[in-house]
């Protein structure tokens, strides 16, 4: 069976980003996301905690794509904890680059928070990915979210955060995008909107859009 057959329902108003901790969580002074204007510029920075709202202001994230030498894409199943589309599958990694943080510095330290891992090279495969998306308790993502893509041995295995990820699994790519047309509401939605996206550049071997060294594993 496959595993996206466990995720939850995703959000039905999407317009168009995603790792986020539970509300009550207590902020860490320098856990800030940076917020924008319609023009993607920094206008100021608010809590990762509580940014999150029916009414998300505009910020700063990014996405992940982990794919392996065999084409295999690691998708994560987001913990039921977290504040928006808990127990959804999505994409391998997401976050919010910190001010000042470079967005590839960011993705380096959320994969090896989130997941255990060290990637080697990055590939920014989608740079201007935005979208917005209300999930079904009315938490809206709101999100300039440029999109990485690393590749990483075949056996590579990830040691997740049980607070951020349910679970994982890797999956041919080709089956990612067939599951994200026939059945989206088995993933978040930015990830179908991605996924779409990637389809039209890269078909059936997401591998085709990297062009950095092979990620490693530590």
């Amino acid at each position: 069976m496959s595993p996206l057959a466990h995720g939850a329902a995703a959000s039905t108003d999407v317009v168009g980003a995603q790792g986020d901790t539970p509300q009550d969580a207590a902020p860490h002074p320098s856990d800030l996301v940076v917020l924008l204007d319609e023009e993607g510029r920094p206008t100021g920075t608010a809590p990762r905690t509580r940014v999150h709202t029916r009414e998300t202001p505009l910020h700063l994230a990014f996405s992940l794509y982990v794919v392996d030498t065999d084409g295999r894409l690691l998708l994560t199943r987001r913990a039921t904890g977290k504040t928006a589309w808990p127990g959804v599958w999505t994409n391998s990694c997401c976050g919010h680059p910190r001010p000042g943080e470079p967005v590839q510095a960011a993705v380096r330290r959320r994969t090896a928070e989130e997941l255990g891992l060290e990637v080697g090279g990055l590939d920014v495969v989608l740079p201007d990915f935005r979208y917005r998306a209300v999930d079904a308790s009315g938490v809206v993502e709101n999100e300039i979210c440029p999109v990485h893509l690393t590749v990483v041995p075949v056996g590579t295995e990830p040691r997740p955060d049980p607070a951020e990820v349910a679970e994982h699994a890797w999956l041919d790519w080709s089956d990612v995008r067939r599951a994200a047309e026939a059945s989206p509401f088995l993933l978040s939605p930015w990830m179908v909107l991605q996924v779409a996206q990637l389809g039209a550049l890269a078909g059936d071997d997401l591998r085709s859009l990297a062009t950095r060294s092979t990620g490693a594993l530590r």
